[in-house]
């Protein structure tokens, strides 16, 4: 564990790069929605975070019920927590780091399982901020191992909405892929390509999958979770 001073210090320079990532406001994020996080559902089964921006919020769908994390966790009797965020990325829209923020709210409800599916909108300031990124991914993480010992983590590689790929988005899916394996957490490859060469499952706005591409980004990571087993 890092020492106080070093906490600090890491505090300090993702604060800084935070506010470097947020003056140009492009991507994936659609003003004025970031929206209230969600309660956690109502039920008997495991209670299942996840962590994301607006490809896990469901930005596009007709209905939150039609986002494939919603979907999922119909199908397996989870209750899903879901307090993603437009736009948000591990640098990207992070006005401050710390109590307040998604890690924070996931770790206030002590789920059973952890889903973690950012990293896309990083990609937008992967050319100013770099390693940076990394740095910020390292420090999510930690706290949330931290504050959830007893947790199940799949983590899942990045998702990506267009086929044309900037090489930025191998390089944060294979910073999310050692996370992953430096915590014991099970991964998910293959992520970004699940919507690719889709046309028609994308929204209106060309941006976000619509009901259709939700539906088939759940299929797949249900094909995946079969994979890694109960």
């Amino acid at each position: 564990m890092p020492t106080t001073s070093a906490a600090g210090a890491r505090r300090a320079l993702l604060t800084t790069l935070a506010a470097i990532a947020t003056t140009a406001l492009v991507g994936c994020a659609v003003p004025g929605t970031a929206g209230s996080p969600a309660s956690p559902a109502d039920g008997d089964g495991p209670l299942v975070a996840f962590y994301g921006d607006s490809y896990t919020l469901g930005t596009g769908a007709s209905d939150p019920s039609k986002r494939w994390s919603s979907i999922i966790a119909a199908d397996r009797g989870w209750r899903e927590f879901n307090p993603s965020v437009n736009g948000l990325g591990y640098v990207r829209n992070r006005p401050f780091v710390g109590d307040g923020d998604l890690p924070s709210l996931i770790i206030e409800q002590q789920p059973d399982i952890v889903v973690v599916t950012m990293g896309l909108n990083d990609n937008f300031d992967y050319d100013r901020v770099g390693e940076g990124i990394r740095d910020a991914m390292i420090a999510d993480v930690d706290r949330l191992v931290a504050g959830l010992p007893d947790a199940r983590f799949i983590v899942v590689e990045p998702f990506w909405y267009t086929d044309e790929r900037p090489d930025s988005v191998e390089v944060i899916g294979g910073w999310q892929r050692e996370q992953a394996e430096r915590i014991g957490a099970e991964y998910i490859a293959g992520a970004s390509r699940w919507i690719e060469g889709q046309p028609d499952w994308m929204a209106i706005d060309g941006l976000h999958p619509n009901d259709e591409g939700y539906a088939a980004m759940a299929e797949r990571m249900d094909a995946e979770l079969e994979r890694l087993g109960p």
